[in-house]
């Protein structure tokens, strides 16, 4: 179900006291990436500023989101904590709402246990709704290694893994350890998709397909045509974009070129702060070379 390019959207915001959120705005982003042929949606996540949004905000934000992807593309939403009560509620709300699945990224600050990882992905797996784990140790401390993610793996409702280790040994480790689950195992790196596909990857939860779905998808589909070399050239003329959306923090950069491309977007929430000048320069340059 969760293969090729699902951009990670950003959840776009007003810019009035509250920052309220730009629903509009936000189905009008999606409709521009369906238009594009992306293969999924993914809201909510560290890109969409979940951990700044209420718990209403991130119902309305996953309901407008199935409500703007229609059916068309699967729904992946982001509904993790490092509470487990919490990312049962999260999740049984974007399962009632009609979400196809649940991206559950590992508890961060506490660093559970092993027995405690495996608990928490369990419990929220027996709700019956395919889950995607999401390893990024940069944000939450701690990494989940390979032989941990094959066991969780077995779990029926356990589909994939967002991997954004940066590991490419170990991405290639998960491959190997889960190749007769029905398990994806999709990038979360945009620089690392290509390498990953290689590897026998599913696609990459991407940051850079807000800026450049089209391209991005064109890559995955040349790689899965069989076409090495305009896959190749893809990447490599997307690998100035990779490099410039993560200039600063993620989704700072991301929020400001959705913004430049006259996409919905909106002002950050604190205690992310807006870009400086120099480094939105930086970034209008690199954006330049694609329009």
């Amino acid at each position: 179900m969760f293969e090729g390019v699902l951009p990670a959207v950003v959840t776009p915001f007003l810019s009035d006291a509250q920052q309220s959120l730009d629903l509009e705005g936000l189905r009008s982003n999606i409709a521009i990436l369906l238009a594009a042929g992306v293969h999924g949606i993914v809201p909510t996540g560290s890109t969409g500023e979940s951990a700044t949004l209420s718990f209403e905000e991130h119902e309305k934000v996953v309901e407008a989101t199935v409500e703007a992807a229609g059916g068309k593309v699967p729904v992946l939403a982001g509904t993790g904590s490092n509470n487990t009560a919490e990312a049962l509620r999260f999740t049984k709300a974007a399962q009632e709402i009609g979400a196809d699945g649940a991206l559950l990224i590992s508890p961060y600050y506490n660093k559970p246990n092993r027995a405690g990882l495996v608990q928490h992905f369990t419990r929220i797996a027996d709700l019956d709704i395919p889950v995607v784990l999401y390893n990024v140790p940069g944000r939450t401390g701690q990494n989940l290694p390979p032989d941990l993610v094959i066991e969780l793996a077995a779990h029926p409702n356990i589909v994939g893994i967002k991997e954004a280790s940066g590991n490419v040994a170990q991405v290639s480790q998960i491959i190997e350890g889960t190749l007769d689950e029905e398990f994806a195992v999709i990038s979360g790196d945009d620089n690392l998709t290509l390498p990953i596909l290689v590897l026998g990857g599913a696609g990459v939860i991407s940051v850079a397909a807000n800026i450049e779905p089209a391209r991005m998808v064109r890559l995955y589909e040349a790689f899965t045509a069989g076409d090495w070399n305009t896959a190749l050239e893809l990447h490599y003329e997307l690998s100035p974009l990779f490099r410039a959306l993560f200039i600063e923090t993620n989704p700072i950069p991301v929020k400001k070129a959705v913004g430049l491309r006259g996409m919905a977007a909106g002002p950050v929430r604190l205690p992310l702060a807006e870009l400086d000048e120099e480094k939105a320069a930086i970034l209008a340059e690199v954006l330049e070379h694609y329009d």
